[in-house]
């Protein structure tokens, strides 16, 4: 249920085991290389610049952003980007690598005294990350403050400028959480060959590196208390992939820690002091068994607040706000209600916070009185589109200064960097002024269905007539508990490229997603592909009324979530004439067991499949494998920890015993979200080349 973050949001928590997958694929579809406008499309998708994240210096005077480059036959990697606030046209590029050589430089973050920048990269003797400091100007050349022997993230200065600190997996041999594609399994699974991902902290004097939560907790977020004394995290016993879901918040004392390392030259320490101040699957109410996210501290360093609610994946989150006493005690929803999703906040005093949310389909960003339950009139934007600015999902840089910075995109504007106060933001980057979509308009589309209010987005065919009848394909978001917000398409397998194709495309948030409100996202919950699905066929009977859709051209895919829902929806419905199921899964009794990661499976299941086998049964495509009529394409990594291959395989073979239409491929080395541009490139014009036979 994770989301690739660059470009596809809310892929499921599939799991599982790896397969080594036999190369099960049946003779290929129309070669796409017949449809001169596919290789346009792949094209148009390549001239876009990915920018990734920004920051702003506490005082307000710079801001720093970082670019991946997709320049077909360029150098590959990230650049970092300074400039003065008031003159971003004075950009300058701050790096360590010689002569103009690519390399991995991200995670610029300023000082608090806005006087410094430090920033990983790779530019190394030995090209392991290491951390680097510069003048907050970028005046002077970076040196290099600690080498580091493993995967990190999030870097983030302690509030008194002393310490550098960042999630650290010592000696990994992957990146951190379930998307890459899975280790190899050897020895005794679930025990030997852990990788623990853990707070470390680098001396920003003496660059003496320390890891400083316990080594048997996997960290997944992290905050200091304003005056460097205690950290906030969110953690859970590896591991960590498996038990995020029942990760607890914790505080750990620093003061005496940090003077410790101080004075010691020891590489690892970690106080006594850690304290568990909430266990969402033993505290009662409302939070009781769902997930928490977002740890912050209030400003008087006397309350946490967080996020809580039904979350399928760590980095995807949604819910409603909770304020707790720092000390411990009884979480309180501040966010009530709400006809919205929270996904990020920030304390603005003791009473307010700012809040980044999905609303509607859209991007809501507002400040909010905790006590009242009153939205700001003053400071209120929707924007139709995503947010960004690194890191967390909906994420806004702020500074001292009221300004903020935030990386937009939509289906019609490429990312950018925009800043300065709230209602009267500026645009800061312009990287991105030559890419135009091929696509076709979108537009906001709502219905009602089954007592429940169900958004989603629309793109009209490119080249859209309306004398003329065009085909519709329907793309279902991974998650379950996502949405589909507008963003800039990129080069991995998206509904976007069918509009420039000339189809209809359309993109539901149906019951299960976020954006609608707390009890919305739950109302999938042991309901996978009855509930949602019938919120998604009134979505198609809404456009057809109102645009000329040729209902006998009707496709529907999806990736994760969505790959289940395009395997279980063939055989519940023939309303779709060819479906394309993206890292899906067919079977949720013999996924349970394939999975290495069913922890996250109780709290949308109700129970484990063998307390309730029945509730896993009747949500498995499987078990109605005779009702397929509908041409299937099924494709996977076969390193896939989310979404197992079998899981794929298992459908296929069934299809195939029954003598349907349908095919696999399967993709060596790749994971749940694919590495490899020329798999991300094949999988697209597979999947181009498959409705197009079927559904011309």
């Amino acid at each position: 249920m994770k989301k690739v973050r660059s470009d596809v949001l809310g892929f499921v928590l599939c799991a599982g085991l790896v397969w080594a997958a036999p190369a099960f694929t049946q003779t290929a579809p129309a070669s796409p290389a017949h449809d001169p406008r596919i290789g346009q499309i792949i094209d148009a998708l390549n001239q876009a610049k990915t920018v990734r994240e920004t920051a702003l210096s506490p005082d307000g005077k710079f801001i720093v952003w970082s670019l991946t480059l997709r320049e077909p036959g360029g150098r590959g990697g990230s650049d970092i980007e300074l400039a003065p606030l008031d003159n971003p046209s004075a950009a300058k590029r701050v790096t360590v690598c010689a002569g103009g050589a690519a390399g991995q430089e991200s995670n610029a973050v300023f000082s608090p005294d806005s006087k410094q920048l430090a920033f990983f990269s790779d530019c190394t003797s030995d090209h392991k990350m290491a951390i680097f400091l510069t003048d907050a100007s970028g005046g002077s050349a970076p040196h290099q403050l600690a080498a580091l022997n493993a995967y990190a993230k999030e870097l983030q200065w302690s509030p008194d400028g002393k310490w550098l600190s960042f999630l650290y997996v010592e000696g990994a041999t992957r990146p951190s959480g379930a998307l890459a594609a899975e280790k190899l399994p050897s020895g005794v699974i679930g025990v030997e060959g852990l990788e623990v991902q853990r707070v470390a902290a680098v001396d920003a004097a003496s660059g003496q590196l320390t890891q400083i939560t316990p080594e048997k907790l996997h960290v997944f977020e992290f905050d200091w208390s304003p005056d460097s004394k205690q950290l906030a995290f969110i953690a859970a016993p590896p591991p960590g992939e498996n038990n995020w879901w029942v990760a607890k918040l914790y505080t750990e004392e620093m003061q005496t820690l940090l003077e410790q390392i101080s004075t010691s030259n020891k590489k690892e320490l970690f106080g006594d002091s850690v304290h568990a101040i909430l266990d969402p699957t033993t505290v009662s109410g409302p939070l009781h068994g769902l997930q928490i996210a977002v740890p912050r501290w209030s400003q008087d360093g006397r309350q946490i607040a967080f996020i809580g609610g039904l979350m399928s994946d760590q980095g995807s989150t949604g819910g409603d706000i909770y304020v707790m006493p720092a000390t411990g005690g009884e979480p309180k929803d501040v966010t009530p209600d709400r006809a919205g999703s929270p996904a990020w906040f920030v304390w603005l005093d003791d009473h307010q916070i700012g809040i980044a949310e999905i609303k509607g389909g859209a991007s809501h960003l507002f400040a909010y009185n905790i006590e009242t339950h009153q939205e700001s009139t003053e400071y209120n934007l929707t924007l139709p589109g995503s947010v960004g600015a690194g890191g967390l999902m909906m994420s806004v840089a702020t500074s001292n200064t009221n300004n903020i910075a935030l990386i937009r995109s939509s289906f019609d504007s490429p990312p950018e960097v925009w800043a300065g106060e709230l209602m009267s933001l500026k645009q800061i980057t312009h990287v991105n002024d030559a890419a135009k979509p091929v696509w076709g308009k979108a537009e906001s589309v709502e219905w009602e269905n089954e007592g429940f209010h169900v958004q989603g987005w629309l793109l009209l065919p490119a080249h859209y007539d309306p004398a003329k009848k065009y085909p519709l394909i329907v793309e279902v978001h991974g998650g379950p508990s996502s949405a589909v917000v507008p963003r800039w398409p990129g080069l991995n397998y998206g509904p976007v490229p069918f509009s420039a194709l000339d189809y209809f495309v359309l993109m539901p948030n149906p019951r299960g997603s976020y954006g609608e409100g707390e009890k919305f996202t739950q109302a999938n919950r042991k309901d996978f592909g009855y509930g949602d699905l019938r919120d998604i066929l009134a979505g198609v009977d809404t456009v057809e009324k109102k645009y000329p859709i040729d209902d006998g051209r009707v496709g529907l895919t999806g990736w994760s979530y969505g790959g289940f829902m395009t395997m279980f929806a063939v055989t519940q419905t023939h309303r779709f004439k060819a479906a394309v199921a993206g890292a899906g899964i067919s079977n949720w009794q013999s996924y349970y067991g394939e999975n290495s990661i069913d922890q996250w499976m109780i709290p949308f299941f109700g129970a484990s499949v063998y307390d309730d086998p029945a509730v896993y049964a009747k949500m498995s495509a499987i078990n109605f494998i005779k009702n397929v009529k509908t041409p299937t394409l099924a494709v996977v990594g076969d390193r896939d920890g989310e979404c197992p291959a079998p899981q794929s395989f298992e459908f296929w073979h069934a299809l195939r015993d029954l003598g349907k239409t349908t095919e696999l491929v399967v993709y060596p080395n790749e994971g749940h979200g694919f590495v490899n541009p020329e798999h991300r490139k094949d999988v697209l014009e597979r999947a181009l080349g498959w409705f197009e036979e079927y559904m011309p």
